[in-house]
């Protein structure tokens, strides 16, 4: 492995952990603040950054494109994924939220075939069954999940799937810095309305005012790093370490929650890593 390589396996991991670093402090939140503010916060603060830092450089670059109504829409999903997972974080431990979110690539191999007419071969039908298996370990009957965080969780990884669809039509033509200030811009225009209806009159301290902002700086900085770590390195090669993301969670739901998943929760997240994982691998190899 050269050196430019292993900077994208070393950046790779390092934007998971701040993706993790995001959901605990939006869990945290959560318990102070309607999701709607929160949601709003993230998208903002997000918009903020890019017009700040990339926007100078880029001009008129950053939002001409051919296909808006598409750009649009994707980052529409982007906004329901955050707006699901964020009322998920109310009631579900971290780690658990996570890995019923991370049942993602199997729907994306699911709708693949109707939405890009990809072939879908026994291999995901498979993944798609033992990644259901997962989901039911960890949401299982007269366990501790409740049924409305998880029918939250799921709806997150619906709407996470359509826009990696979305992403994926858009590739060949938008370049991916431009596609994230559109998660940005669609996030902080569809937020905004609402933001009277959630403001309570209770404002936040100062450091709880950092936090929410900080909300915002974590996406940024997040994919910043990620669109540098699939630069250094093919995408093909770091996607089996996207479950990392699973660990980073489970850490920080012990650390800052004092939860760690019982041992039929931590086999449902291992069964939905493994289909997943066996998704990527199987794609890698038949390129």
């Amino acid at each position: 492995m050269n050196i430019k390589h292993l900077s994208g396996f070393l950046l790779f991991p390092f934007a998971l952990l701040i993706f993790a670093v995001s959901d605990a402090t939006a869990k945290y939140m959560s318990v102070y603040f309607a999701v709607p503010l929160l949601a709003w916060a993230r998208y903002i603060t997000h918009l903020a950054f890019m017009l700040v830092t990339v926007a100078p450089r880029m001009g008129r670059d950053l939002v001409a494109t051919s296909r808006p109504w598409l750009m649009m829409f994707r980052g529409f999903t982007q906004v329901a994924s955050t707006l699901f997972v964020l009322m998920a974080f109310r009631t579900l431990p971290l780690a658990e939220t996570t890995a019923l979110v991370f049942v993602t690539p199997v729907l994306v191999a699911l709708l693949a075939g109707p939405m890009l007419g990809e072939k879908i071969r026994l291999r995901s039908w498979l993944a798609t069954v033992a990644g259901f298996c997962g989901v039911l370990l960890i949401a299982r009957p007269g366990g501790y999940m409740d049924g409305a965080g998880v029918a939250y969780a799921l709806a997150s990884a619906l709407c996470y799937s359509l826009y990696q669809i979305l992403t994926r039509k858009l590739a060949a033509s938008e370049p991916p810095v431009r596609q994230l200030f559109y998660i940005a811009l669609v996030g902080s225009l569809v937020m905004s309305p609402f933001l009277p209806a959630f403001w309570s009159d209770t404002l936040p301290t100062p450091g709880q005012a950092a936090l929410i902002l900080s909300l915002g700086l974590y996406g940024g900085v997040g994919h910043f790093l990620l669109i540098r770590a699939f630069h250094e390195s093919p995408a093909s090669r770091l996607a089996p370490l996207l479950y990392i993301q699973i660990v980073w969670a489970t850490l920080l739901g012990w650390l800052v929650f004092g939860h760690f998943p019982d041992r039929l929760a931590t086999l449902g997240m291992l069964v939905i890593g493994a289909a997943g994982l066996t998704l990527v691998l199987g794609n890698r190899a038949s390129r």
